[in-house]
């Protein structure tokens, strides 16, 4: 099954996030199918820039989000 979920990326006490589709059986650092958007939470206020299209395409293949994906779909 497909997941929407975060990957970290930065470095140490530097988090930059990015929304990647990819397997469940996967690590979350695991090969990505696709990205879909990116959040920086080091902003004031965070950063988040999702690509909609891309998510309702991935949501309607049979994705599903995880729930920080989900808030952060909702808030942006």
């Amino acid at each position: 099954m497909l997941k929407i979920r975060l990957r970290r990326m930065g470095s140490k006490h530097a988090p930059f996030y990015r929304l990647v589709v990819s397997d469940s059986r996967l690590t979350p650092l695991g090969k990505a199918v696709d990205e879909v958007g990116h959040y920086d939470p080091r902003c004031e206020p965070p950063r988040v820039e999702i690509n909609s299209e891309r998510v309702d395409y991935w949501v309607g293949k049979g994705a599903q989000m995880s729930s920080t994906v989900q808030r952060l779909v909702k808030n942006a």
